[in-house]
């Protein structure tokens, strides 16, 4: 009885770190289908030096954009592949689809050029005056991070800091061209091209805009986003877009929850109804259940969908369907007329292969779907999968430990506290014994 007191308060302990983590982290994330946002298909497209799309090079495609658009604070954002070379990348809260083209779509391309020099003079258009421009070797490749900054009159910049090896590069670059000018391009476009007064040592620059303004701080903080997110490692086209709107994604929080409680409320009246106390026992397992898998969703940043709740509310299911099976093992050992003790711990040990058979296929079919499934499966997959991990918590550990508690080891004094009637009770002891004896004597039913 002392190791049942002890799992008692840890069960406790449990319950209320799962309900601070919960309090601590809420409001729980929201997925695209029910917060509203942006859906984007986007196509890889091949180039002069990539003829053939590969499965390596999606995967690096797949993970440039999830590093930029976690660089640029949009969180739940999935991305997924869908064929051989389409990704789709669904953007909750961002409802306007020419902010979310903006980052997914360029390049983000940093390129310092220095000028063509012909008899150490800067060799420029014969039109325009402009000079010609050819490539320094030093590009966004070599950052290691971009910031705002403002000169002493006050204008927005864009501060950059290069690693070592760019550091390297931009002091040699910026030693041979003193008093020449250096072109910074960013995306094709040329931002500025200032004339070095000396060599630049330490990996730190700053750009400044083209005009006597400098940069307005939203062109200087989009720059900033992008360069600090990285250059995609082959361009991709938008082939298909739409938005979801956030009424749609209310509405359906509304009908997920009335669904929930609906389904919830039903399955603790039957538990009740079919197994009294013990039915009660698991009613409150259940509910402990729930506090735990959302404490865990919480702590692993899982993203509510709808197929999350789907699979959220089937694992319920799940976790009651264990009682049940363990509750009617029990009351046949209390048929056949053993004690409470016994008949709880047999019940248990006789419904656990049932339950783990039962169980096991559904979560190795949760793992498959997970990684062979799109975003949205895979949603459902998670969430039914941790489900059934805390519903066999729950029922071995909670609901055992419980039923131990309340019914001591003694005798079963109130049958329909178990939904049992007096004369039940030993009832298949008597009918084994009564068959033996007609067996013994030759006696056929």
């Amino acid at each position: 009885m002392k190791n049942k007191i002890i799992m008692f308060w840890i069960i406790v302990a449990i319950f209320c770190a799962s309900i601070f983590t919960i309090y601590k982290k809420w409001p729980i994330k929201l997925g695209l289908d029910l917060q509203g946002g942006s859906r984007i298909m986007l196509e890889a497209q091949t180039t002069e030096t990539v003829k053939t799309i590969t499965p390596e090079d999606m995967n690096r495609l797949q993970f440039a954009i999830e590093n930029r658009v976690n660089k640029l604070g949009i969180s739940e954002t999935t991305v997924a592949q869908v064929g051989d070379k389409r990704l789709l990348v669904e953007i909750p809260g961002v409802t306007d689809l020419k902010e979310a083209e903006a980052f997914l779509g360029k390049t983000a391309l940093l390129e310092f050029k220095q000028p063509v020099l012909v008899n150490g003079d800067v060799k420029r258009d014969e039109k325009t005056g402009e000079p010609q421009w050819e490539s320094a070797g030093l590009t966004g490749e070599d950052l290691k991070s971009a910031n705002i900054g403002s000169d002493t009159a006050g204008h927005w910049t864009v501060s950059l800091e290069f690693n070592n090896k760019g550091a390297t590069k931009f002091g040699e670059l910026t030693s041979k061209l003193v008093g020449k000018p250096m072109a910074i391009f960013f995306d094709g476009d040329e931002i500025s091209a200032p004339v070095i007064r000396e060599a630049i040592y330490g990996g730190r620059a700053e750009i400044s805009g083209g005009d006597t303004n400098g940069f307005a701080y939203e062109e200087a903080e989009r720059m900033v986003n992008l360069l600090n997110a990285g250059a995609l490692p082959l361009p991709s086209d938008i082939i298909q877009e739409n938005t979801v709107g956030p009424t749609l994604g209310a509405a359906s929080i509304e009908k997920s929850k009335t669904a929930a409680l609906i389904g919830i409320t039903l399955v603790m009246l039957f538990m009740l109804m079919m197994y009294r106390l013990p039915g009660l026992i698991a009613d409150i397992a259940l509910i402990i259940y729930g506090v735990i898998l959302f404490a865990l969703f919480e702590a692993f940043g899982v993203v509510m969908t709808l197929a999350g709740i789907a699979g959220f509310v089937l694992s319920i299911g799940m976790a009651v369907d264990a009682n049940i099976l363990i509750f009617e093992r029990t009351k046949e050992e209390l048929r056949a007329g053993r004690n409470l003790f016994t008949a709880i711990n047999s019940g248990f040990d006789r419904a656990w292969t049932s339950i783990i058979d039962s169980n096991m296929t559904t979560m190795l079919t949760c793992i498959i779907l997970y990684f062979l499934g799109t975003s949205v499966v895979k949603g459902f997959a998670l969430t039914l999968f941790i489900g059934i991990l805390v519903s066999l918590f729950t029922a071995i550990t909670v609901t055992r430990n419980f039923m131990h508690l309340i019914f001591g080891t003694g005798e079963l004094k109130y049958p329909a506290l178990f939904g049992l009637k007096k004369e039940e009770i030993g009832q298949a002891a008597v009918f084994e014994e009564t068959k033996r004896e007609k067996a013994r004597f030759g006696i056929l039913d």
